[in-house]
């Protein structure tokens, strides 16, 4: 079997040198494509493949009429809204993703963004501490899940909400959960994002909800971009100048926010997952489950039906 590694930006070489390993010690090819200009280079790259790994990269219905021998393909990574899954059911082609790789990447950084936000984004004044503060964490996955046990070190009462995620299984956490998501913005200082862009999450996070939020809070995304309805949250904030929003997902609107500049920061470009255990941990849990799918059919992180 030939298994492509497709990276606009690439793993790091460690990673790369693991996932090599891993692929050819199950008896298959490993071919590279980094640092792609053009889509017709990934086009020409997936013509003679059965599996892909991708980071960000989109595999769309075009990349999937190209890939002609394509069985399977797996995103290093939680997110896969980069992969057009309906079009991948259609060729017959597996699309999976790597839950719980990035996830402690993820949760320190909602971490370094929100110690930054509550002191002041470092102005030199006096900010606030985040023990004793309630967090809220809206979904309770794998980046939920670390961002609570980082949340009880820094002495915060933590809270959640998973429309997906039974009650007893967030209790069983040691986190308090809540009955809706208009109840943990509510009650919460800080509210944490960590859902993906559905057809029902998109701009969901709006002027009402966010508006619930206390004197002083603290909004933090470092899920996507989608799931902010960025006008409404604009029009927030310029009414309330008590509120901050951070984030590692550049927004659209990213110019208007920064009318707001002592109380917005984001990052140049998504930086939940960039670190260096990550980019290696992700990268190679994505060549086990191609050998896994391979050898024993296994499907078990697959998201398209």
């Amino acid at each position: 079997m030939k298994v492509l590694v497709a990276t606009e930006k690439p793993f790091a070489a460690a990673a790369v040198e693991g996932i090599r390993k891993e692929v050819e010690a199950a008896g298959n090819e490993l071919v590279l494509l980094e640092k792609y200009s053009d889509k017709s280079q990934l086009l020409a790259a997936v013509a003679d493949v059965d599996a892909m790994i991708i980071r960000s990269d989109k595999v769309d219905a075009e990349v999937l009429d190209a890939a002609k021998q394509l069985k399977i393909v797996v995103r290093a990574g939680a997110g896969y809204d980069n992969i057009d899954l309906a079009s991948a059911t259609a060729h017959n082609v597996i699309a999976e993703n790597t839950p719980g790789q990035n996830a402690n990447a993820v949760a320190e950084l909602v971490f370094g963004l929100l110690v930054m936000a509550v002191r002041g984004f470092y102005n030199g004044k006096a900010g606030s501490e985040l023990k004793g503060k309630k967090l809220g964490i809206l979904a309770f996955g794998n980046v939920g899940r670390n961002v609570a046990r980082i949340a009880k070190g820094f002495g915060m009462e933590v809270y959640a909400y998973d429309a997906y995620c039974p009650a007893a299984v967030i209790e069983q956490a040691g986190v308090t959960a809540v009955a809706s998501q208009d109840a943990l913005f509510e009650s919460c200082d800080v509210v944490s994002l960590h859902i993906p862009a559905t057809a029902e999450t998109k701009e969901s996070i709006n002027y009402n909800l966010v508006g619930k939020m206390k004197k002083g809070g603290v909004l933090v995304n470092t899920a996507r971009k989608e799931v902010i309805n960025e006008p409404e949250l604009i029009k927030l904030m310029a009414e309330r100048e008590d509120l901050k929003f951070v984030t590692d997902i550049k927004p659209d609107a990213h110019d208007e926010f920064l009318k707001f500049e002592s109380r917005y920061f984001s990052t140049p470009k998504k930086m939940g997952a960039q670190t260096a255990e990550a980019n290696i941990n992700a990268g190679i849990a994505a060549a086990k489950q191609i050998n896994a799918f391979f050898n024993d059919g296994d499907t078990k992180f697959q998201v398209n039906k």
